[in-house]
């Protein structure tokens, strides 16, 4: 039995039920029929064959039902349930996978205690106040190594357990939560435990059920539940997005909680989260290979002839807008120092995975529910360094410390405490100085976090569970079993369910200028172009746009919103902007109007001088290029890029006298193999064709520069050469000359 082929099938109905195709949906079901065990499915899926048929006739004969559309609909979902149910039945019996081992071995079990997991936790609730009341003292947390505590642990694996691989939930389900969260006897990291139980369920099958309790439990007030209740409801609800549709009920609960604004802010922090994580992977190769080597942008070869971008500096057309200051502070100092990671560290992006990938083999994370159990002191992992000879003594301060960093996720502080008793002795009283040094720290900071964002606990809870969550779809010996959340483009804010909780205009800007900030351009520019829909008359949103398309490569859209900017409040940043993307259209007298208008807001900026003075070069109006760029000279002494264009003009205008004063400065600061073909060039123009030859050899014998690219440079000047009195019967001859002594050098 071809498992994948079992998984592929059960996607392609459901994508053909949400798109109302249910004749092709019944065509995969009856294949897949053929593999289950279970009878009850077929008779099942003979039900829904008739009802159908009779959906049909009704329709084709006319017959009035005001009810159809409530049961159509109503048969689009019990086919989705029943293709899950197929799917499941058939990769319980053929995909030897852990998750239907671990059921197996828990049905057997529950057969053999003879009673129910909710009878297992109400007689364990019963016992807890019958010894309350025989000592007439309140229920004790038993020590960890007592029989009781051993109980206890093994009753909460068997109701996670039950929790993650009960496929459909109902009141006895609902009725367990009460007694969990009600009893008192459950500590809060196991609840919290518990919701991810549900989480890891919904995730696995569909149930409306599910839902409806994690979004009870998004107002639960015991740590780490509401936290990763909204979490769950947020993945889910994003996961099967495409058939909410066909759920009314979960819509409605959708909004009802939509009207508190706590829970919209909490979703959005969600939401912020989980788009954070897909850029886990780049940051990890950041981490490991320290700084990725910039993609240079292809440039027109006259601009890379003569570095026309880097005159300035860096290309001052490609930056953002200076009023967006406050957005991009510290942004000039991205790839280049630690700062930037420290700053991304701050605001939850998971700057450690890499660091921790590989500490993930103990045995401890070979039991599933150990990945979601949130970090406490007194988790057995701790509770075993106590008899260690150097992290003994400390061991208080150490784990102390590790449960109050707000940096580390659950999974990662788990992997450091194992790893630790394996150091030399020299690291574990390193990292114990370390700790106790910032344990008074993380305390300080916390309380400064908490009196500033109400939000801060909510947040770094948030941020801790995405990651161990995205820890345990990319590393855990049991991903192969779920479908990796974390796959894909991870565009929450366009799931139907964003849109009902957090789809205002507010909350849009908000998240699509956070995309704008970390240069998510792509992310940012589907945001927008949703406010525009309703908000035209904003400036900035259309620049905003446009540079997201800019930064796409599409200038053709980003002139037209950079247009409607300009339209509804001319600024020169605009004005320059829609320059930029006229030249890279081949526009460059369109582009040197704009330029012009934009001088005139501001007419001592060099960088708009320089680009009118490129504009000019690239009309051949070489004379007033001069111009400009001996103002550029004048005004930024010591810069010496700008000789390059000057020398270029200088020797176009048949000035050879100023070109080789120019040449000869720019060989002080070093010559590029381009600036060698141009001196060929001066010197081919003033008839020593000797000179060019050599000028010509020098630029490809340096090996910067393939014979290839040197004939495309030079037939690139052919035109300009024969306009300054060159022969150009001549040059075919040169050519040769020159590439057979490059042959004799080589």
């Amino acid at each position: 039995m071809n498992i994948n082929t079992v998984i592929l099938q059960h996607k392609s109905v459901c994508n053909l039920i949400v798109r109302k195709k249910v004749r092709q949906s019944f065509e995969i079901i009856s294949d897949m029929l053929d593999n289950v065990s279970a009878g009850e499915l077929k008779d099942q899926f003979a039900e829904l064959q008739m009802t159908y048929r009779n959906i049909l006739r009704y329709t084709v004969e006319g017959i009035h039902d005001p009810e159809r559309q409530k049961v159509y609909n109503r048969l689009l979902q019990n086919i989705l349930r029943l293709n899950d149910r197929i799917k499941q039945d058939i990769l319980a019996r053929f995909s030897g996978w852990y998750t239907y081992s671990v059921r197996a071995r828990e049905q057997k079990e529950e057969r053999l205690r003879g009673g129910n997991i909710i009878q297992s936790v109400d007689d364990l609730v019963f016992k807890s106040r019958l010894d309350s009341l025989l000592s007439s003292a309140e229920i004790g947390r038993p020590a960890p190594q007592s029989e009781a505590a051993r109980e206890m642990e093994r009753l909460s694996g068997i109701i996670f357990n039950h929790l993650w691989l009960t496929d459909y939930y109902g009141e006895a389900e609902e009725s367990l939560l009460d007694l969990l969260i009600g009893s008192g006897r459950f500590e809060w990291h196991e609840t919290a435990t518990f919701v991810s139980a549900i989480t890891l369920s919904s995730l696995r099958v569909w149930d409306p059920a599910k839902i409806k309790l994690l979004a009870k439990l998004t107002a639960d007030l015991t740590p780490h539940v509401a936290e990763r209740a909204v979490t769950g409801l947020v993945f889910s609800l994003h996961y099967y997005d495409d058939r909410l549709h066909l759920y009314p009920e979960i819509i409605k609960t959708v909004r009802d909680l939509s009207e508190v604004k706590v829970f919209r802010e909490r979703c959005r922090i969600v939401v912020l989260q989980a788009i954070r994580s897909r850029y886990t992977e780049q940051l990890s190769r950041r981490m490991n290979e320290e700084i990725l080597p910039r993609v240079v942008r292809l440039k027109p070869r006259i601009e890379e002839k003569l570095d026309l971008d880097r005159i300035l500096g860096e290309n001052p057309e490609e930056g953002q807008n200076p009023d967006w200051s406050e957005m991009f502070s510290g942004s000039e100092e991205m790839f280049k120092t630690m700062e930037e990671l420290t700053n991304l560290q701050m605001e939850g992006s998971d700057v450690y995975m890499s660091a921790f990938s590989g500490l993930k083999k103990f045995d401890f994370f070979r039991e599933l529910r150990n990945w979601f159990i949130p970090f406490y002191p007194d988790h057995e992992a701790v509770d075993s360094i106590f008899r260690d000879e150097i992290l003994g003594p400390g061991i208080n301060e150490l784990s102390e410390a590790l449960y109050k960093t707000p940096f580390i996720c659950n999974s990662d502080k788990f992997s450091l405490i194992l790893n630790m008793k394996y150091l030399p002795a020299e690291q574990k009283s390193m990292m114990l100085k370390v700790f106790r040094m910032e344990l008074e720290g993380l305390e300080q900071m916390k309380y400064d976090n908490e009196l500033t964002d109400p939000a801060a606990v909510f947040r770094t809870t948030v941020t801790q569970y995405v990651q161990d969550l995205y820890r345990f779809f990319k590393l855990s010996d049991f991903r192969n079993e779920f479908d990796d959340f974390f796959t894909g483009r991870l565009d929450l804010y366009n799931s139907l369910f964003y849109r009902e909780t957090c789809g205002s205009v507010t909350d849009d800007r908000s998240m699509a200028d956070y995309f704008f900030s970390k240069e998510y351009y792509e992310d940012a520019l589907a945001l927008y172009n949703t406010i525009l829909r309703s908000v035209t008359n904003d400036a900035e949103l259309y620049e905003k746009a446009g540079y997201c398309h800019q930064k796409a490569g599409d200038y053709e859209k980003a002139l037209e919103k950079y247009s409607m900017a300009t339209i509804i409040e001319s600024h020169t940043w605009t004005l320059r902007k829609t320059g930029l993307c006229l030249r890279r259209l081949g526009r460059p007298q369109e582009a040197l109007e704009v330029y012009r208008r934009a001088l005139q807001n501001e007419p001592d900026d060099l960088n708009t001088i320089l680009m009118i003075a490129h504009c000019c070069l690239d009309t051949a109006n070489y004379d007033e290029a001069l111009k400009h760029y001996f103002r550029v000279e004048y005004e930024s002494p010591g810069n010496s890029k700008v000789l390059r264009p000057i020398a270029w003009c200088c020797l176009v205008t048949r000035r050879y006298t100023d070109a080789e004063k120019y040449f000869g400065r720019l060989a002080e600061t070093g010559l590029t193999p381009y600036d060698r073909i141009n001196m060929g060039h001066l010197a081919l123009c003033q008839g020593d064709t000797k000179s060019a030859a050599g000028h010509y050899v020098s630029a490809v014998a340096g090996g910067e520069m393939t014979a290839e690219s040197f004939l495309s440079a030079f037939s690139d000047d052919v035109e300009v050469l024969a306009a300054n009195g060159v022969n150009p019967d001549d040059l075919p001859i040169l050519i040769d000359y020159v590439l057979m002594n490059l042959k004799k050098e080589n």
